[in-house]
């Protein structure tokens, strides 16, 4: 096996984490914002405003993109297997 099949393997598994990662990171992201800004308008500072519906956003992102990030990672698992016979025959 050679390094660049062992980058090759290291950089797909990150791409791979992103792309799993940015759908419940950004959904966080929007939700914390917003909740953030309306407690600088209305300025209350309860810590569990910006928690909970951080939480019920994130849980709904799950939900809906839950079997797009199943079968993202059953392919990417499956290509990985694929290539295990390339990898030890060093071709």
């Amino acid at each position: 096996m050679d390094p660049n099949a062992v980058l090759d393997i290291g950089l797909q598994g990150l791409l791979i984490a992103a792309k799993l990662a940015a759908p419940v990171l950004i959904t966080a992201l929007v939700v914390g914002f917003a909740i953030s800004l309306l407690q600088s308008i209305t300025q209350i500072q309860e810590v569990t405003l910006s928690f909970v519906p951080k939480a019920i956003a994130v849980a709904l992102a799950l939900l809906v993109s839950g079997h797009w990030m199943i079968s993202e990672m059953v392919s990417f698992t499956q290509a990985m297997f694929e290539k295990i016979p390339s990898l030890l025959n060093g071709g």
